[in-house]
């Protein structure tokens, strides 16, 4: 799993814990992140609205199985 062990989901997925991790690999992406200059106006909440959508639509999907 390329990624997972960025990320403290990786101690969780190796206990055998189920999980989904969603990511947006903002390191690849986003020069201001965790940096000084990661701020509110550096973001982009539409498309961060579009996620959130898409992925309340896959939950509610997944959840009605």
């Amino acid at each position: 799993m390329i990624g997972i062990d960025f990320s403290d989901h990786w101690s969780f997925n190796k206990l055998g814990y189920q999980a989904l991790m969603v990511t947006d690999t903002a390191f690849y992406r986003n020069p201001h992140y965790h940096a000084p200059t990661d701020l509110p106006a550096t973001l982009d909440y539409a498309r961060m609205s579009n996620v959130v959508e898409g992925l309340t639509a896959a939950i509610e999907e997944w959840g009605g199985r």
